[in-house]
């Protein structure tokens, strides 16, 4: 391994595995990273230990890109360990950077969710309803699981986080430029997510006439017109509320923005902001409405939660639902 070479890990905590593959979706790019760094850490590509990096002297690796969001003990233990390891530690994905898809498993604490997959399920055979522990005996003695939290956090809610790469996965071309940012030695101040200063819908080239909307529909429920913005044809659009970068991918094909960016940049939070900017065109052609046809409006939203928080729950100001014990 040479000395003059950076050294790079990559974590997969609690994530699909996408950022994984977004590493290998640089293509050639990867030969560049090759000249420049050498991967010391990467359990799913190399049989390194726990141990080996454990036993790692503090600040050996130059860059860690950790996905995932924290759900048990054990990816709370490997962000300790990593960023105790690391010189520079990058939230990579939207599941680190603001909890994403996992994190709306805060709607529910981990006893209705272990009920609901172990024992309510109808395709499970378990009469007497038992569920994973961290400890159990058995004939070869104590057998030990990571800890499943009530709670999903982001990476930087466990631990002092350098950097931001947002996406579900990264966009290749953000990786890119954070890998050329990296080797250069310019990457930006501390804290900083490595995308642009903007919202979605200023790359977006869809065109915008601040239409007003009185229905919202469903992605199959109607054929969008081709060159118009989305949300003006009443199909939710998170763009108004999600930072840029992705090259407005899945407005290209038609699909609307689902958030994956994380919030704008100066807004508090991505949910808020995206309530505040529909609600600026959600109505009827009146001035005053009636708490029924407020309700009426507000009806067509079908799933609240998982639409504008389907990336951003635990980094939310509502975190969670709070559990009454």
């Amino acid at each position: 391994m040479s000395k003059s070479k950076l050294k790079i890990a990559f974590y997969w905590a609690a994530s699909c595995g996408g950022c994984e593959i977004a590493v290998l979706d640089i293509n050639e790019k990867i030969l560049d990273v090759a000249q420049i760094a050498d991967i010391v850490f990467w359990p799913v590509a190399m049989d390194i230990k726990y141990k080996d990096v454990e036993a790692l002297d503090d600040n050996y690796i130059d860059v860690t890109f950790f996905n995932g969001s924290i759900r048990n003990s054990e990816q709370e233990h490997m962000a300790k360990v990593l960023r105790k390891k690391s010189k520079t530690l990058v939230a990579f994905g939207a599941c680190a950077h603001e909890g994403s898809v996992p994190g709306l498993a805060n709607f529910n604490n981990k006893d209705e969710i272990f009920n609901q997959v172990y024992v309510k399920d109808v395709s499970n055979v378990n009469p007497q309803a038992t569920v994973p522990k961290a400890e159990s005996m058995v004939k070869e003695g104590t057998l030990r699981i990571p800890e499943f939290y009530d709670t999903v956090k982001t990476l930087g809610q466990t631990v002092d986080v350098d950097y931001y790469l947002p996406g579900c996965p990264p966009p290749t071309k953000l990786i890119v430029a954070a890998i050329d940012a990296i080797a250069a030695g310019k990457l930006p101040p501390k804290g900083s997510v490595l995308a642009p200063l903007k919202a979605l819908c200023d790359e977006c080239p869809r065109k915008r006439d601040n239409k007003k909307i009185d229905k919202i529909y469903r992605t199959y429920e109607k054929q969008p017109e081709p060159e118009k913005c989305l949300l003006e044809q009443g199909i939710l659009c998170m763009g108004p509320a999600t930072r840029s970068g992705c090259g407005a991918q899945c407005l290209n094909a038609d699909m609307p923005c689902t958030g994956c960016g994380g919030k704008a940049p100066n807004v508090p939070e991505q949910g808020a902001a995206m309530i505040s900017a529909l609600a600026s065109i959600l109505g009827y052609d009146k001035e005053k409405y009636t708490e029924e046809e407020v309700a009426e409006l507000i009806s067509q939203i079908k799933d609240p939660a998982g639409t504008f928080y389907m990336y951003s729950l635990p980094a939310s100001l509502l975190k969670r639902k709070v559990v009454k014990k």
